[in-house]
């Protein structure tokens, strides 16, 4: 674990109620709260620190940490000095405190809660970046290695495999008010002026009513409220299954990519407050030519995949 949680100590006899931090895989305590939690003088626990790194007890490289808090004031911050296990497991003996067993006991077990939660996290994270790679490796001869980059790169980043990174499977953004309704007509009107349009008649051409029905699925509802209730979840959506129900005769991949785009337009999504795009040009390529290879099963993962670009 990398990242600092608090997690609170309490003694069984209730006396002592201590936050204790943890994180790089071990619990920290200052002089201060050894002192609470050993009922001793903080010059006691200073003293019995010095002596266990002069025995060699304990390793002095690693043994202590600076955390960061915010006073009272709420506009500084300030620094206290912690340390690790097995300086409060030394200090334990030392003082010949049973609570220090007690301490010992806990953390233990508050250590062992943390890895096995861990190690499910990463195993998920490394699982879902191996189905996006072999999703990859069967585009590979369609997509150039600038693309194949750009879309390791932010995925990885996405799946954040060496943080704490919420609870995994791609976090999908909040709503962040209504989203623009794209119409049957609209979208016709948008297709029918896409300038593959001219070249051939086969471009556009519905074969049934599966792009309807793709639509459709984007602002479907349950109970009153929208299956897909963000803007970058209905985006994500439109791209896929417009991909995957292949209603036209030509251009479903270049119908859907472009529906997109206008979708995001519309949505005032495309670009970023700088001004650039969300998405390069030829990273919707890529993801374009991705949700087309994609088996069905693989269709979560597409779909909060592209969601990672409009986060």
């Amino acid at each position: 674990m990398e990242k600092n949680e608090i997690v609170l100590f309490e003694s069984k006899d209730g006396a002592v109620s201590l936050p204790v931090s943890v994180e790089a895989d071990t619990v920290w305590l200052s002089q201060a709260q050894m002192a609470q939690l050993f009922g001793k003088d903080r010059t006691v626990i200073g003293r019995h620190i010095r002596n266990a790194v002069s025995d060699g007890e304990i390793d002095a490289t690693t043994m202590c940490a600076k955390f960061a808090h915010v006073g009272k004031d709420a506009d500084q911050t300030y620094w206290t000095e912690a340390y690790n296990l097995d300086v409060i497991i030394s200090v334990g003996y030392r003082v010949k405190s049973q609570r220090g067993v007690e301490f010992r006991r806990w953390a233990t077990s508050v250590l062992k809660a943390y890895l096995v939660r861990g190690y499910a996290i990463n195993r998920d994270r490394i699982r879902q970046l191996g189905q996006t790679i072999e999703v990859m490796k069967r585009v590979a001869n369609n997509l150039d290695t600038e693309q194949v980059l750009d879309v390791v790169q932010t995925y990885s980043a996405a799946l954040d495999l060496l943080d704490g990174y919420d609870h995994q499977t791609i976090e999908k953004p909040k709503t962040r008010g209504r989203s623009v309704a794209l119409t049957y007509e609209e979208c016709r009107r948008f297709i029918d002026g896409m300038k593959f349009a001219a070249d051939s008649p086969l471009f556009g051409n519905e074969k049934d009513g599966s792009f309807k029905s793709a639509l459709g699925a984007v602002y479907q509802s349950f109970g009153g409220k929208d299956l897909y209730p963000s803007s970058q979840e209905k985006a994500a959506n439109l791209l896929y299954l417009v991909t995957k129900n292949h209603g036209f005769s030509d251009g479903n991949k270049r119908i859907a990519a472009g529906l997109f785009l206008y979708f995001l337009k519309r949505n005032r999504l495309l670009f970023r407050k700088d001004g650039s795009k969300r998405i390069a040009d030829h990273t919707l390529v890529a993801l374009t030519v991705m949700i087309a290879e994609s088996k069905p099963q693989e269709k979560e993962l597409m779909v909060n995949l592209v969601m990672t670009f409009l986060k």
